[in-house]
């Protein structure tokens, strides 16, 4: 027959153990029955201790696999939703929740539940001191109701109610969470069942409750941790960004880059286009955003920083309070303080590049114009020795030569030399400000195209010029400072005749350059024929009259008739030369300042044949 102790060993059921007891009570003495009654009630206390131990086992073994959870997981909500779990399952409930608190909107809302029935008492928003929950919340002391809604120690409202009913909720326990003695939220337990909360699960509720809180402030430590990770990973990668380009940016201004490379490695750099545009608002580099930004260079120039439009970014090159240049990035999304410095950095490169630009060309064209000007003063002998600075300088002297002079108006002195520099340079020739005006010496045979040429290169400088030009045939002896008093004397001439921004050699300047004092045998010929030298060679191929004609038609003051009689000829045969005299000659050969030097010109031709 099994003992007592039989039963307890099985986990007998407490009928079991009455059971039991009547059996063997049954034919003892008094003195014995007494002795199994004492045996029968260490029985049932020795199972209702093994009970509670096991039951306490139980917990601790869940509060030991929810502290193990928050060493295992980091996020919040699933830790909280492990914590509400095993509270429901260790309190036997029908459902458990828990809610922290807006101290901003002065409630306590519904974070997780488990057992919920409705999705409006899982929204569930109640004030604090509102409520049981409320009231937990607020005060930071466990409350349990054995019945929620005939308990008038909570301050009901009618929604609140209305959730509760819609749960069907009677009983519930509420536990605090506190935070280094602050109340952030509450745990609680519910049964659909009127019932009291032994102390046993206020206190198991409690140290979920405990858990609750290390969890929240574990992944507050764990977020704040991440972030700081993140912030410390943006800023190593802006330091590695910032220093490729400070890196990027050196290389380009040791190289001698210019204006587009520092455009080329900003875009690289911060991953979207940049352009630079001129002072004067020309694109320099790169291309349009198509973005309105003129408005903010004022604004970048009074703050020395970079400033934002819509779509981008602005950041100017100043030189002191000179705006050299302006840098536009193109940027849908906001540009870091990294990114900004780095922009604002390319601006202070994109000004020393201009700088150092300005100062070679600067240089060059004081060391240009100075050797012009030694050439153009300089004996025949010094004149050849200068020959090896002319080959350092990159410039050829060699072969047929223009010397052109001309004079600026409308634009920076500094700007049109500079100009006119960077055209001598192209054509290996010299150039510079010399007595005034500027000059140019370029390997050339083509005096009128280099002065034309000229004339636009100072224009794209905002300029204009009077541009008078010679040609030599080489730089040997007196030639060059010849052929450049030539040019001299042609510009002179121009300026007094207000001949302003047009271009002549010396046969363009007509009966002009002879009245002025120039009437060398060479010249005058040259003038004869630049006037009247295609004529001449018809007749002297065809065998025809045009001079004679040209000569009568003149001398007739134009009328035909009287031409043609003196010609003895048909005015319709005067009409058909002068129409092949037009062809020859040109149109305008008529106009009164061109017909005056083609009369002069055959007077003489005539003087010349007697």
């Amino acid at each position: 027959m099994p003992t007592f102790l039989d039963l307890i060993y099985d986990e007998a059921p407490l009928s079991a153990f009455d059971e039991h007891l009547a059996r063997v009570e049954t034919g003892l003495g008094e003195d014995e029955a007494a002795v199994l009654r004492t045996e029968y009630d260490v029985a049932l206390r020795l199972r209702d201790l093994i009970t509670r131990m096991r039951s306490r086992e139980a917990e601790l073994s869940a509060l030991y696999e929810t502290a193990s959870d928050l060493t295992a997981i980091r996020d919040v909500d699933t830790i909280l939703a492990a914590i509400v779990r095993r509270a429901r399952q260790l309190l036997h409930c029908d459902m458990t929740y828990l809610s922290l608190n807006d101290e901003h909107d002065g409630a306590s809302y519904m974070k997780v539940t488990d057992g919920a029935l409705t999705r409006e008492f899982q929204t569930l928003r109640l004030p604090l001191g509102t409520g049981l929950l409320g009231l937990v919340a607020q005060t930071g002391a466990a409350y349990f109701t054995e019945d929620y809604a005939t308990d008038e120690r909570f301050v009901h409202k009618g929604y609140i109610d209305e959730a509760v009913a819609g749960e069907q909720i009677r009983a519930i326990l509420g536990v605090p969470l506190v935070l280094d003695g602050v109340v952030i939220g509450a745990l609680l337990a519910v049964h659909r069942s009127v019932r009291r909360f032994p102390q046993a699960e206020v206190s198991l509720l409690t140290s979920f409750a405990a858990h609750a809180v290390v969890a929240l402030e574990n992944a507050r430590l764990f977020a704040e941790l991440d972030e700081a990770n993140r912030s410390l990973t943006r800023h190593t990668e802006a330091v590695d960004a910032a220093a490729l380009a400070h890196d990027r940016l050196t290389d380009l201004l040791v190289g001698g880059g210019g204006v587009a490379e520092v455009a080329e490695v900003l875009t690289g750099v911060l991953g979207a286009p940049v352009s630079v545009w001129t002072a004067s608002g020309d694109l320099e580099a790169g291309e349009d955003p198509g973005l309105a930004w003129a408005d903010a260079v004022a604004g970048a120039v009074a703050s020395g920083r970079s400033v934002a439009v819509e779509g981008g970014l602005v950041a100017v090159a100043l030189a002191g309070t000179e705006h050299l240049a302006t840098l536009v990035l193109r940027r849908d999304e906001p540009l870091d303080l990294a990114g900004r410095r780095t922009l604002e950095r390319g601006a202070l490169v994109t000004a020393l590049v201009l700088l150092f630009a300005r100062s070679v060309a600067d240089a060059e064209e004081r060391l240009g114009g100075q050797l012009l000007a030694d050439l153009l003063e300089a004996g025949g002998e010094a004149r050849d020795r200068l020959r090896d600075r002319v080959r350092r300088h990159s410039a050829s002297l060699d072969g047929p030569l223009v010397v052109a002079a001309a004079a600026v108006d409308g634009a920076d002195p500094q700007r049109a030399g500079r100009a006119a520099v960077a055209y001598a340079q192209r054509l290996s020739g010299l150039a510079g400000e010399h007595r005034g005006v500027v000059v140019v010496v370029v390997p050339s045979d083509d005096a009128r195209g280099v002065g034309v040429d000229l004339q636009a290169a100072i224009a794209a400088a905002d300029g204009r010029a009077t541009v008078g030009v010679a040609a030599t045939t080489d730089a040997r002896e007196d030639r060059l400072v010849a052929a450049h008093a030539e040019a001299r004397r042609c510009l002179d001439t121009l300026l007094r005749l207000g001949r302003v921004e047009e271009v002549s050699d010396p046969a363009g300047l007509g009966v002009a350059r002879l009245l002025l004092g120039d009437n060398d045998p060479e010249h005058v010929a040259a003038f004869v024929e630049s006037m009247i030298g295609p004529v001449r060679a018809w007749d002297e191929r065809r065998g025809t009259g045009l001079v004679d004609t040209l000569e009568e038609w003149f001398a007739s003051g134009g009328r035909l008739k009287e031409a043609a009689a003196a010609l003895h000829v048909h005015p319709n045969t005067v009409t058909q030369r002068l129409d092949r005299i037009g062809e020859l000659l040109g149109d305008g050969w008529r106009d009164p300042s061109r017909s005056l030097d083609l009369q002069l010109a055959l007077r003489l031709e005539r003087l010349r044949d007697a």
